[in-house]
């Protein structure tokens, strides 16, 4: 009887899985289509955007006017960009004398060449540049913007635009981080004192509006100073917003303090370290870990709260945007305006929260299946 059986003696290669379980048509069924609910909002989404994207695509690049010397130029029946591009040095450095304006440019350029680089890893000698930014810097950008010892000076009167909103926003975030660590920790003291004071504090100002805040500042505060007595309005400006957002960078770092297991605390009391040394060494680095999320929305809204300096006078990047759609060469082009304005706005804040996902991922100590 012969054997007409036959055995394999190599394998066989894998089949590919099916089409619908790899690539995009896998990520689409599993986030877009995985059920009748999330395929109606995808529908509906893909809708609105096909309504919403090539109207305003086409008012906006594709029968847009770049050219012109007034709003009466423009004729195609798009965004009118000449008004953008007429003001941009003005939106850019306010009223900054234009023989002057290179100061400014290597002054920002300066802190990106040198702040930068403390963002990324692998960087040598980032405690160098950490010491030039936190410690140097300061003195170079005021004696570039302000002037003095041979270079002229210019009234922070004449500042404005996205300069003047950079200097608010970069001066206030850099102070109010130290002084919301210390007005948290104060607050978590076991001295009374201290206790009611920091409290007393974060409260007062958590229950005060900003633009309040800049009010007094600006208007009430010289009237409870001795004659004679005079601050810039700018640095009044810097200084209650500084305090404003301290207080609540405070509560959340206050809540990064909380979150710490109470053994952190015991573990370095056994090992004999110091208050401060606890703090610097084990606490902190945990509790800022924890929150960084909380700070970053903290920075991002201060840096949109500086359009409030309006109301004390200054002309910040969209208080001057604004100004330079009523005149009357431009009026009609407030929409193009605010769409500059949004666009400017929306690539800083943008980049502090990619930024702070990226840090969020590179000091995830934690343990995910």
């Amino acid at each position: 009887m012969t054997d007409n059986s036959f055995v394999r003696t190599e394998s066989h290669p894998d089949l590919p899985p099916p089409v619908r379980h790899t690539g995009i048509i896998r990520w689409m069924r599993q986030n877009l289509f995985s059920s009748w609910f999330n395929t109606f909002l995808t529908i509906s989404s893909l809708y609105l955007l096909y309504r919403i994207v090539p109207p305003f695509l086409e008012w906006a690049i594709f029968s847009a006017d770049l050219s012109g010397s007034t709003y009466q130029d423009c004729t195609s029946g798009g965004a009118c960009w000449a008004m953008v591009r007429v003001r941009f040095d003005q939106f850019m450095y306010g009223f900054f004398p234009t023989t002057e304006r290179w100061r400014v440019d290597i002054g920002f350029l300066l802190l990106f060449a040198t702040a930068i680089p403390l963002m990324i890893d692998g960087i040598p000698g980032k405690k160098y540049l950490a010491i030039f930014v936190f410690a140097i810097y300061p003195f170079v950008a005021f004696l570039l913007f302000h002037g003095g010892f041979g270079l002229e000076i210019v009234d922070t009167a004449q500042w404005g635009g996205l300069m003047l909103t950079l200097v608010l926003a970069t001066v206030t975030i850099v102070v109010s981080l130290p002084l919301g660590i210390l007005f948290a920790l104060g607050r978590r003291s076991e001295m009374p004192i201290i206790r009611m004071i920091c409290i007393g504090f974060i409260e007062l100002w958590r229950g005060v509006p900003l633009i309040t805040v800049l009010f007094m500042g600006s208007v009430m505060l010289p009237l409870f100073l001795p004659p004679g007595t005079n601050f810039d309005k700018i640095l009044r400006t810097l200084i209650v917003m500084a305090l404003f957002a301290a207080a609540y960078m405070a509560e959340v770092v206050r809540g990064g303090l909380q979150a710490i297991p109470k053994g952190q605390y015991e573990a370095a009391q056994a090992m004999g370290l110091s208050y401060w040394k606890t703090m610097g060494l084990i606490i902190l680095p945990q509790a800022l870990k924890i929150v960084i999320p909380g700070i970053v929305n903290t920075f991002i809204a201060l840096f949109k709260d500086t359009t409030l300096v309006l109301v004390i006078g200054l002309l910040d990047f969209l208080s001057i945007i604004q100004s330079a759609t009523t005149h009357k060469n431009w009026l009609g082009t407030s929409t193009e305006g605010y769409v500059f304005a949004a666009a400017v706005y929306w690539i800083f804040c943008f980049s502090m929260s990619r930024y702070s996902i990226r840090l969020e991922r590179k000091l995830d100590t934690g343990h995910r299946n």
